[in-house]
């Protein structure tokens, strides 16, 4: 797939004003209850252009294509273009890192720009904003209501959702259709039963499980529907020392099916994100991305192996490849702990489409560590009544010994459950199952290779699965 097909998905778009198809207005506002366009003169509703390339099946793509919005940044690129008021002939300068749209200062006219610059400030396509602020403010409300009791104190007081901005986020959308082999072994239990082993005091038993281990082979057709991946590299996933950037990765995903053509007079009364990365950035991230995705979507085709499977080899090639850039809408609340040179900048986002709610609060760390020691000592009090009290067997001088450790584990797991209720510092975006993705023509082989016992209750080297995927949701 050397030779790259450059989508041009500025064709056809306006230059300056883009009027109502009723009467010619160039007021245009977004409708968020259906994403449509509203006329704020003769309240006439039209519908958007949507991207003829959004409409054809990922099963048609062939070879390398890529969105005019989504073709390397040209950093000698002009960030300011003039627009000429067809109204009343009046030149209005734009200034590309803030916005792709304008007013007329002479006529009041409306003017906007779709046309696809290389500098990374216009994208292919647009997902609308679907929820209105005040349901937005609700949702962090409530997000940020339920986590009062251990949050800082100054935050606590200065919290207030007035300040929350609508923001358009830049994204890749990927489509992949390709072919993927993936070679390893797998393992079965076949029965389990006790065993006794040693003799007089130090007697006991131990489970023994019996195995069959195969040699598994998958061969599938595969294809992948908007693989999302962030294109800024501020924004690039995980959380840095003074940003809790994993927040907004967290929302992820969007319903991008419904993506129309970017028309500017969608970021009316929002803010936007410029593009930074390049899909040479990105390929790496995504190659890994579809790998894991096509790995995770394979274990229905091994569920036999209730032990798990250990992929060794694997191979994926690509018969074609699809990528556009998009605007996906975000509200963010944002707060500052600690301003300064060792400020944290806490997130709470909520997803426009789907009203996914995810945030990092500040935490009164004081609160949860004196609270953590009452539980400890509470837990160590009752587990060595217990012992105490119900033990058949004495244990001697080693009572108090066994309640300190049991008191230590309930309070490592309390605290840190705390912690990451108000901090959510492990949320990210479940890509592996959350990905649309399409196997079909699978192919199994899979050779008998030995029969084995072993006390260990697990496969420890399978990776066909991971069990923070697997894991009940926030």
């Amino acid at each position: 797939m050397s030779d790259i097909n450059i989508i041009d998905t500025a064709a056809g778009a306006k230059v300056g004003q883009t009027k109502c198809p009723k009467c010619g207005a160039t007021d245009i506002s977004l409708k968020e209850s259906t994403g449509e366009l509203r006329c704020n003169f003769c309240r006439y509703v039209f519908k958007p252009d949507v991207l003829d390339d959004m409409k054809s099946g990922v099963g048609d793509l062939s070879g390398q294509q890529i969105g005019s919005g989504a073709v390397d940044i040209d950093n000698s690129a002009d960030t300011t273009v003039t627009l000429k008021c067809t109204s009343c002939g009046a030149e209005v300068v734009v200034d590309l890192n803030e916005t792709t749209q304008a007013r007329c200062h002479w006529c009041r006219n409306m003017l906007s720009i779709n046309t696809k610059v290389p500098n990374g400030a216009v994208p292919d396509v647009i997902l609308p904003f679907k929820m209105k602020r005040e349901e937005a403010r609700a949702r962090i409300e409530q997000f940020v209501g339920k986590r009062q009791f251990y949050a800082n104190k100054r935050f606590k007081s200065e919290f207030t959702t007035e300040n929350i901005m609508g923001v358009y986020f830049p994204y890749m959308l990927v489509d992949m259709k390709g072919h993927a082999s993936f070679t390893g072994v797998g393992e079965r239990e076949v029965r389990r039963f006790e065993r006794t082993r040693g003799h007089g005091d130090k007697e006991h038993k131990e489970t023994v499980y019996v195995v069959e281990k195969y040699s598994v082979n998958r061969e599938c057709d595969v294809e992948i529907d908007d693989l999302t991946v962030e294109s800024s590299s501020r924004r690039a996933g995980a959380s840095t020392e003074h940003e809790t950037n994993n927040i907004i990765n967290a929302i992820l995903p969007f319903d991008t099916e419904n993506c129309v053509k970017y028309d500017s007079n969608y970021l009316k009364g929002y803010t936007s994100e410029k593009r930074d990365v390049n899909k040479g950035d990105l390929q790496n991230i995504v190659d890994n991305q579809e790998h894991e995705a096509i790995k995770f979507a394979l274990n229905d085709s091994v569920h036999n192996y209730d032990r798990g499977v250990e992929w060794q080899q694997s191979n994926v090639t690509k018969d074609g490849e699809k990528w556009l850039a998009a605007y996906l809408p975000v509200w963010l609340y944002s707060y500052i702990e600690n301003p300064g040179p060792h400020q944290l900048i806490h997130y709470v986002a909520v997803n426009a489409r789907t009203a996914e709610t995810i945030g990092s609060v500040p935490v009164n760390k004081s609160r949860i560590a004196l609270m953590t020691g009452v539980v400890w000592f509470v837990a160590w009090f009752l587990t060595l009544v217990m012992f105490l009290v119900t033990s058949d067997e004495p244990l001697g001088s080693q009572r108090p010994l066994y309640a300190i450790v049991i008191a230590t584990l309930i309070a490592i797991v309390f605290g840190r459950t705390t912690y990451m209720k108000y901090r959510n510092t492990d949320a990210r975006h479940r890509f592996e199952r959350e990905t649309k993705i399409n196997i079909k023509n699978v192919e199994s082989h899979d050779v008998f290779l030995n029969k084995f016992e072993t006390e260990n209750s697990v496969f420890n080297l399978a990776n066909n699965f991971k069990v923070d995927i697997l894991k009940l949701d926030r």
